[in-house]
Parts: C-alpha cells; sequence; structure tokens
C-alpha cells in the first residue's frame, strides 16, 4: 500500500524536488498552496500535469498560519509523513517583516505540530520539520554540528529556532516521530531569483548577452556551506524512514565565500566577475553571519547520505540553466514583429 505524504511549502524550491522525489516512490502526495492572484506553482506544473490522468498530486489551498484549516486538512488527508517546507524564508526579508516571518516559520510549525498530535491519536504519522543552518548565526563552534549551541542573528534564526525546540518538545511529550532536518545551504536552478547564488547566476547570464552591465552585491566574504537541494531532499526523505525521531545536519562540510561562488559563476561564461560586480550597502544585513559550515558526518553514518554534488557542478548547473533564460530573453527582446 502507497504512503501518502502532506508538504507544505510545495511550491517551493525543496517542495517541487521532494514532491518529484516522493511520487517516483509511488507516494500520493498533497501540497498546501496559499491563495494568491497570480499562479505560484510553476515549480511543480510539469509534474502536476504529468499525473493530471492518476491524480497522485493534489493540492490544497491554505495557510500556515491557519491552524484550525491546517487541522481540518491533516485529519481529512491522514498524511503518513508531513514535511512542514513553507516559511518567509528570505533572511534579509525577515528584518523587514519580522512578526510575518515569526507567524509562517514559528507558528506555521507549532500548527503543524499540532495537527500532527491530533492525528496521532489515531494512527502514527511523522513529521519533518525544515530547520536551517541560520540557527548557528554568529557561530560558537567550527563546524556547527546537531549539538552546537544555536546563536541566531536574524529574525528568521529566531523563529527557526523556536520551531526547532518545539519539534523537539513535541517528540518527548507527546511521543510523536517528529525530526528535525537542520539543511546548510542548498541551492538549484529553482531557486527564488532573490537569493544571492540566483541573483549571480540570473546576472551573469544577462551580462554575457548584453541585457545587464553591473551585478550589486552585499558582503561578499560572507562564508556558505552549499549543495544541490535536489540531494538534500533526499536527506529529508531518509530523516523520515530511519527508525527513531532524530535531529540530523544536511550539509556538504564545505564553505566557500559569497566572492568564490560569484567567481565560478562569471568564469562558467569566460568573464571576470570583477569587472561586473559592485558592492552595495543596501544589501548587508542589520546583523551579519559571516560563516556557517556543517558537519554532516552523522547524516552520513546513520542515514547513508552525503551530499553528492559539488559546488563547481553546483554553479555550472545554474548559471547554464540562466544562461538559456537569458538568451531566451534577448531574442524576445530584439524580435520585432511585422505589420
Amino acid at each position: 500500500m502507497s504512503k501518502t505524504a502532506l508538504i507544505t511549502g510545495i511550491t517551493g524550491q525543496d517542495g517541487s524536488y521532494l514532491a518529484e522525489l516522493l511520487l517516483e516512490k509511488g507516494y500520493q502526495v498533497h501540497g498546501l498552496v496559499r491563495r494568491s492572484s497570480t499562479f505560484s506553482t510553476q515549480r511543480i506544473e510539469h509534474i502536476y500535469q504529468d499525473v493530471h490522468e492518476h491524480p497522485q498530486l493534489l493540492l490544497h489551498y491554505g495557510d500556515l498560519t491557519d491552524g484550525q484549516a491546517l487541522t481540518n486538512l491533516v485529519l481529512e488527508i491522514e498524511p503518513d509523513e508531513v514535511y512542514n517546507l513553507g516559511a518567509q524564508s528570505h533572511v534579509r526579508v525577515s528584518f523587514d517583516q519580522p512578526v510575518y516571518t515569526l507567524q509562517t516559520v514559528g507558528v506555521g510549525a507549532l500548527n503543524v505540530l499540532e495537527a500532527a498530535r491530533l492525528l496521532n491519536t489515531k494512527k502514527q504519522v511523522r513529521v519533518y520539520q525544515a530547520s536551517s543552518s541560520e540557527m548557528y548565526g554568529d557561530v560558537l563552534a567550527v563546524p556547527q554540528c546537531e549539538t552546537t549551541p544555536f546563536n541566531p542573528q536574524s529574525p528568521y534564526a529566531c523563529a527557526k529556532v523556536f520551531a526547532f525546540h518545539q519539534t523537539v518538545n513535541y517528540r518527548r511529550s507527546y511521543d510523536m516521530f517528529a525530526s528535525n532536518g537542520i539543511l546548510f545551504n542548498h541551492e538549484s536552478e529553482r531557486r527564488g531569483e532573490t537569493f544571492v547564488t540566483r541573483k549571480i547566476t540570473r546576472a551573469a547570464g544577462r551580462i554575457k548577452v548584453g541585457l545587464q552591465h553591473k551585478l550589486y552585491l552585499g558582503n561578499l566574504d560572507a562564508k556558505r556551506d552549499w549543495g544541490y537541494a535536489k540531494d538534500y531532499v533526499e536527506g529529508m526523505w531518509r530523516i523520515l524512514q530511519h527508525s527513531e525521531p532524530d535531529d540530523f545536519v544536511l550539509a556538504t562540510g564545505r564553505t566557500e565565500t559569497v566572492r568564490d561562488f560569484a567567481k565560478l559563476v562569471f568564469a562558467e561564461l569566460d568573464l571576470d566577475y570583477e569587472d561586473y560586480v559592485e558592492i552595495d550597502p543596501r544589501y548587508f544585513r542589520p546583523a551579519e553571519v559571516d560563516l556557517l559550515l556543517g558537519d554532516p558526518s552523522k547524516a552520513k553514518h546513520t542515514l547513508g547520505w552525503e551530499a553528492s554534488t559539488d559546488l563547481e557542478e553546483l554553479a555550472r548547473i545554474m548559471t547554464l540553466h540562466d544562461l538559456e533564460i537569458a538568451k531566451r530573453e534577448a531574442h524576445a527582446k530584439s524580435f520585432v514583429p511585422t505589420k
């Protein structure tokens, strides 16, 4: 009998890759989608169309901040697994919208856990909480592992710490299968264009074809542990297949600066990043996180998971993808219809 999963944040980068993975494994997948006046399902449109004849992917309107509606949905679907990936996930934006960030990230996670607790009285449900390396903030140890103390440096990170501890609390208090995946930066060609890696690859492609001349960035010296999102959703799934609920760091174990990533991207297009990248103080955070470096040894030993895509390959995948988009944009701009 196939399993049923509910994914919040299914239209995001991670949600789309996870939906693909679970469908490949024979799951029936339900996704929570926020209602808006514009379509936000581009990342999953291809799989939604593919399974339209045999609907193994079902979308539901809802919001993480609406606890009652979320509980009603969970009790109706009765999923075997819940993956809570939904959030206001942009760190810089969280300084501008701290209350909304807390509501979606912190209270949203609590609503998911409470809905799962009620379902758990009828059948066991396994809950995955998307935790973040940003929780380590101004790091107190290098590298960071599951026992490294948190020291958050943003409203987003503070909300994630709240969600992490609530997940542990529900696990201990209610004997629930609730696990945290502490994911370090994971990127892809589906990353939102306001995130720094995608901002770099999009700009580089546009510069290459003459649509853009400069790229403005913030702290080029910030160090991050970057992996490929497609690898990381496999880790999420493995966390919920483990025999016991637990918390796991998913990372590459390698850190590079934003500057290093920009060098790789521009070099892929035979360009020198120094000719095009400029610093704009508006992109600096009020409180910076200078260094993140994960220790994924527990996930490797316990789950058999490790990142398989290195930074050079990740940069290549994203750059070539965005170069093609830029070429299409340039072609569309140059096309003048005849009367």
